[in-house]
């Protein structure tokens, strides 16, 4: 097991460096800083804006081969670079990330919980009412885009907030500033962009669990448990659950990168500060360094989820430590 995990985290750790690389060196040829100074009122003169531009490794002058060396040293050393604004990127970093983890911790896993259980739940329930009702609630929630999804449980929480008078959901910011809310105020403002990542992670893995599930229904150890006196659902548990859930793992782990993509849209609509809000706006501002650390980070977060998924799947398939 050891030696198993060993060579995934090596294989993992070089996908990182790749992937790293590759978005920096897109980044630094695309966006165009040099446009943020060049857009004040009134503008620098352009002596000043390269010698700024180049103490922040940004200079699109600079060759992109030197400028890649140059943050790539950084990098291994621990710094990540620094803004447009001239402040370290890592520290920045981390605050958001720590803002998007508290949105998506909680989400990511209980929606995929969820969409597993009612995937199972309507492949056991094949054509039934209960299954085409999830079928039918599943298609319309991946049909309708994330920001669609996210306004709409806006105008639903200020209906109910209208009818019973009283100020049950918030969905402007992590918090209200200056108010003394404690863990109850902070709840009120996690439901709704929650609710909204749950919704469309229970829709996706609902469906993908269903197919699952049905390949299993019918497998010839399921029928050998039955036989030897297990009940159709005990075996469907014990031994149908367990195949299903081993593709659904790494699954998993590989949506959690458009799970953060997602949060994107849902971060900017509820107002919380965290990643995908940064993102969108160092896109925007033609930020290199910080678009370059936020995919580092989330290139890391995206394969230590795949480990986790490797070492799951080991756990639960003897066959894929063992290498037969």
């Amino acid at each position: 097991m050891a030696g198993f995990l060993i060579r995934r985290l090596v294989n993992h750790a070089v996908l990182v460096m790749l992937a790293a690389s590759l978005a920096y060196l897109l980044a630094a040829a695309t966006l165009a800083p040099r446009a943020a100074f060049a857009g004040q009122h009134p503008p620098p003169p352009a002596a000043v804006i390269d010698a700024e531009l180049t103490r922040l490794n940004l200079n699109d002058r600079t060759p992109l081969p030197q400028r890649y060396a140059t943050w790539a040293g950084g990098v291994l050393r621990g710094d990540l670079g620094r803004t447009l604004n001239g402040e370290p990127v890592a520290p920045e970093l981390w605050n958001r990330a720590l803002v998007s983890l508290r949105l998506l911790a909680v989400g990511t896993v209980l929606g995929a919980v969820l969409g597993v259980l009612a995937g199972a739940y309507a492949a056991v329930r094949q054509y039934r009412p209960a299954d085409r009702l999830i079928t039918v609630g599943s298609f319309a929630v991946l049909s309708t885009p994330v920001f669609v999804l996210a306004v709409l449980l806006q105008l639903g929480a200020e209906r109910i907030n209208e009818i019973t008078g009283v100020r049950i959901f918030e969905w402007v910011g992590e918090y209200t500033p200056g108010a003394r809310e404690g863990m109850t105020g902070r709840l009120q403002h996690l439901v709704l962009p929650t609710l909204t990542i749950v919704l469309v992670q229970a829709a996706v893995f609902s469906r993908y669990q269903r197919h699952l599930m049905l390949d299993v229904l019918n497998a010839d150890f399921v029928r050998t448990a039955m036989a030897r006196g297990l009940t159709r659902r005990r075996a469907l548990l014990r031994h149908g659950l367990r195949t299903a859930l081993v593709p659904a793992t790494t699954y998993f782990a590989y949506t959690f990168g458009f799970v953060l993509l997602g949060a994107m849209f849902t971060e900017k609509i509820f107002g919380w500060h965290g990643m995908g809000e940064w993102l969108i706006d160092s896109v925007h501002r033609g930020d290199v360094n910080a678009v370059a650390a936020i995919t580092l980070l989330a290139a890391v977060l995206v394969l230590l989820a795949g480990l986790a998924a490797d070492t799951a799947h080991a756990v639960l398939d003897p066959r894929v430590r063992t290498g037969r």
